[in-house]
């Protein structure tokens, strides 16, 4: 199983506040939809409950202590159970948030797909978890601007 972890980040490593996003750019959507569509995507409960609905074409994980009722979803109590399940599984996974879970799988995880936000938000009180750029290859997959902010879509590989 190949982990990746994607995520939308301001300057600051800023991603979102009041558990929501802080940046909608529809590029970006469209970007992480064609990215993540017909892979699993793992989350956790809180980021869970901010999407509309779960998202279609995608096994919808949720890593959480807390009993949620939703026939769509696989459920697992910790990152251990939902790694122990899927050892043996031959394709991508991608993380898609929060903060906690992305700490939990940063150092495990192949490839970053991290769409680089030329702004910041002084009122964001989640983050993206630092790391070292220098264990990862950089690429630069696309350049944008939509509402008069530029944004990088980046893809990290995990150096060897």
């Amino acid at each position: 199983m190949d982990i990746n972890l994607i995520a939308a980040i301001g300057k600051n490593n800023e991603l979102g506040k009041n558990n929501d996003l802080i940046w909608r750019l529809k590029e970006d959507m469209k970007f992480f939809k064609n990215t993540t569509m017909g892979h699993p995507i793992v989350m956790g409960r809180k980021t869970f409950e901010s999407l509309p609905r779960v998202l279609p074409g995608r096994k919808n994980i949720v890593i959480s202590t807390n009993e949620i009722r939703n026939d769509e979803i696989e459920l697992y109590k910790s990152i251990r159970e939902f790694l122990i399940n899927y050892q043996n599984f031959n394709d991508d996974v991608f993380i898609i948030g929060g903060a906690s879970i992305y700490r939990e799988f940063i150092d495990i995880a192949t490839r970053m797909y991290l769409t680089e936000i030329d702004a910041m938000d002084n009122n964001a009180d989640v983050y993206f978890p630092k790391f070292n750029v220098n264990d990862w290859e950089r690429e630069e997959l696309a350049s944008n601007q939509e509402n008069s902010i530029n944004f990088k879509h980046v893809l990290y590989k995990r150096k060897k």
